[in-house]
């Protein structure tokens, strides 16, 4: 167990026989935990701007086989990882959790809350792949290139780190699986309260694809102003605030343990 800044603290839980790392700050024993998940690519480094501008107990947990996580040989789809997830989750008790959820992490965060929706109050999703217009690998990586252009390039060693901790055969084979993964389908599946974000320039998740994603969830969309997909890292205080405002507008029975609720 190593502290990091902000009060968070590095630890690595073993689930299911696999070494995970989790970066998480601990909030008030009755207070109602923040989940942050990652995209394609990244790790916990990408969301902690998000995570430090949250309230409470928040935990960012490397999805396996990114950042520090150890991972199986082949790369897992949004339902393997959301498994593995809901394991460690239950591990530590975190019940009725606020989880965020960016780019990939969407879909890793749509399959926990239709699958455990115990551990899930509420959902964010930031970003959400993988549009249906562009539901390729080849679209996918041209839509990347495209917001690169308005990326903040001071993000850079973030995204690096993330990307040769996991490598090119681990990326390649998860966006694979994340471009046949049908979100469209599952969405209206999620019976918790969903609020959509996206980055003002935002070509992944473009605003046609993330106003239809708002209409099959019964959501509200907001958008963050001058951001593009990576608003998680490069807009950290303005997302926070978003999803902070949001979990407060929903009513008191919305942040109790769902075993509890009538």
């Amino acid at each position: 167990m190593v502290t990091v800044a902000g009060g968070f603290v590095s630890r690595f839980p073993q689930v299911a026989g696999r070494r995970l790392h989790v970066c998480g700050r601990e909030g008030e024993p009755s207070g109602v935990p923040w989940v942050l998940l990652h995209g394609l690519a990244v790790s916990h480094r990408y969301l902690m701007p998000t995570a430090e501008a949250l309230g409470g107990g928040v935990h960012v947990p490397d999805l396996p086989g990114f950042g520090r996580s150890r991972g199986p040989r082949r790369a897992f789809g949004a339902g393997e990882h959301a498994e593995v997830i809901a394991a460690w989750m239950d591990a530590e008790g975190l019940r009725g959790a606020r989880v965020l959820g960016g780019s990939f992490g969407c879909q890793v965060g749509v399959e926990l809350a239709i699958r455990r929706p115990d551990l899930v109050s509420a959902l964010v999703l930031l970003g959400p792949m993988a549009d249906p217009a562009a539901a390729t690998m080849i679209g996918q990586a041209w839509r990347l290139v495209r917001d690169f252009r308005h990326e903040d390039l001071r993000q850079l060693p973030i995204v690096l780190s993330g990307s040769l901790a996991a490598g090119p055969v681990r990326i390649a084979g998860t966006l694979r699986r994340s471009v046949r993964y049908r979100i469209e389908r599952r969405l209206p599946l999620i019976t918790v309260p969903v609020l959509v974000l996206r980055g003002e320039n935002d070509t992944i998740a473009p605003e046609p694809w993330a106003s239809l994603v708002a209409r099959l969830t019964s959501a509200r969309m907001v958008t963050i102003p001058g951001a593009a997909h990576n608003a998680v890292t490069t807009a950290g205080p303005l997302v926070a605030a978003a999803a902070t405002s949001f979990v407060e507008e929903l009513a008191p029975s919305a942040d109790v343990d769902p075993a509890q609720r009538p």
